[in-house]
């Protein structure tokens, strides 16, 4: 027996007759599908892990379609770091990829570096986000959901389906209540909650390398790291709001600003990493003539003093991890510990 298909259809931030008209058509159409069933949560940004709407899709074990008004990258990983996992689904919706680049990313693959994604594991389903922002027409989604849904049916086959039936058992469950029999929900799931607005990074593990630049940068405690060494956002309130200074030091354009007015720190995939063709300190809206250093150094500064601390003043090249050698004479602190060095003991 195949599972239903959950589709999450995520509310804009703000209450904009426009979006909740689009949103509601699109629940509205959904209902009466077979095989679908549909959930309504505030937007996922603002969710806590343990907010109410997080826990929903947390007992969701199949795939998931999410509609938001984020970035289709944003969305993924905004529900990755809540424990929602699962395979990236590709759509009819996604910007087709020019042809040089695919030749240049295929040259890239050899010489590619190591992701943290390749150390995790993932659930065996797929999750497929989709853009409220790139169509007016409620038929776009409609249609690419119903696709998306056909296509994952022909893929889930039970064992009831082979031996007749479920013993008498009650109907599988998808985790959050419904029964999966395939008949038409009566109506959508709503979580009714309204959390506050939120700002902080979301870190895209397919494109992080665990540099740790970003935790060196950051002076607000943002940043942490699991018991296997890999960086992770443990504090996420304690991001300043309107502070996307960690992102632009970034090597890999693995932070991710979902509210940010920047395509490329708010999750747009027009930025490659490794590929840049193109002025980043424009793409990122940094000052004419200003790096992308430079303007997190900036933008750093100017929360420390709005925090009540001194600004570091950086140079334009933000340290490294493994700073350059120091070529300073030596003092004599310097000549006791070399000559404690020299002794046979």
């Amino acid at each position: 027996m195949a599972k239903k298909l959950t589709v999450v259809v995520s509310q804009g931030q703000s209450a904009n007759p426009a979006k909740r008209e689009l949103e509601e058509a699109i629940v509205a159409a959904l209902l009466f599908e077979p095989g679908i069933e549909v959930t309504v949560v505030p937007n996922l940004y603002d969710l806590k892990a343990d907010s109410t709407g997080m826990l929903c899709l947390s007992g969701v074990a199949g795939d998931m379609v999410v509609a938001s008004w984020l970035y289709p990258r944003a969305a993924h990983w905004i529900l990755d770091r809540n424990g929602v996992r699962g395979r990236v689904g590709p759509t009819l919706l996604d910007e087709p990829a020019d042809e040089d680049d695919d030749a240049e990313d295929e040259s890239d693959n050899a010489e590619a570096k190591p992701r943290v994604i390749d150390e995790r594991p993932l659930p065996n389903r797929t999750i497929f986000c989709l853009d409220l922002r790139q169509h007016a027409d409620t038929g776009v989604y409609i249609e690419e959901i119903k696709r998306i849904a056909a296509s994952s049916q022909t893929k889930v086959v039970e064992l009831g389906d082979w031996s007749g039936g479920t013993n008498g058992a009650p109907p599988a469950s998808s985790g959050n209540g419904h029964a999966t029999n395939g008949a038409p929900q009566a109506e959508a799931v709503r979580i009714a909650e309204q959390p506050t607005r939120r700002w902080y990074p979301v870190i895209d593990y397919s494109r992080c390398t665990n540099c740790m630049e970003c935790i060196d940068f950051c002076l607000f405690g943002v940043y942490g790291v699991d018991s296997m060494e890999t960086i992770l956002v443990e504090q996420a309130d304690n991001c300043r709001k309107g502070c996307p200074a960690c992102s632009r030091v970034c090597p890999e354009n693995a932070i991710i600003f979902p509210q940010h007015k920047a395509p490329a720190i708010a999750g747009s995939d027009d930025v490659e990493a490794g590929g840049l063709k193109i002025d980043l300190s424009k793409l990122f809206g940094g000052d004419a003539g200003e790096s992308p250093e430079e303007a997190a150094a900036r933008e750093r500064d100017e929360q420390l003093v709005l925090a009540g601390r001194a600004p570091v003043q950086a140079a334009s090249e933000t340290p490294k991890r493994q700073p350059a050698r120091d070529d300073r004479p030596k003092d004599e602190l310097d000549s006791l510990i070399d000559q404690l060095d020299e002794l046979d003991i």
